[in-house]
């Protein structure tokens, strides 16, 4: 059973200026002639790596809320220039909104399961459509 993890997304004010930055991005890997995946990369390694593999994916909190989740593709360890051993997150090119799912501040990343996670907002047919301003605000009134 896939295992997920979770992560604030610092400094991005919303999903679509998240979905803008990948796709620059991409844009510029793929003219590189780099992979375009987008990574992450984190301080920590999960140690339950093989269930994060078995089809995990990324969510992201963007202003208290999970918001988008992007499918872990790979694992890779990395060596910083302060000889730092990291984990770089390669993640799936596609960002899929999700169901808004508030959440408390916290550092670093979490686990978190299958039956916890928020579920996509492209299989529940609920706002996939909308722009992200009128999702927020909709969140923001309590509407959502």
């Amino acid at each position: 059973m896939a295992l997920h993890l979770i992560k604030l997304c610092v400094g991005i004010d919303s999903l679509d200026q998240l979905q803008g930055l990948y796709t620059m991005r991409i844009k510029a890997r793929l003219a590189r002639g780099a992979r375009p995946n987008p990574c992450h990369v984190t301080r920590m390694t999960p140690r339950r790596a093989a269930e994060v593999l078995d089809g995990g994916s990324l969510y992201w909190v963007i202003k208290r809320v999970v918001q988008a989740r992007q499918r872990i593709e790979a694992l890779e360890e990395v060596i910083g220039d302060d000889g730092v051993r990291r984990c770089r997150l390669v993640l799936g090119l596609d960002l899929i909104p999700t169901e808004p799912q508030p959440r408390r501040p916290f550092q670093g990343w979490r686990y978190l399961t299958a039956a916890d996670a928020p579920a996509d907002l492209t299989k529940t047919g609920g706002g996939a459509e909308l722009p992200g301003e009128l999702r927020a605000h909709l969140r923001e009134i309590g509407a959502w």
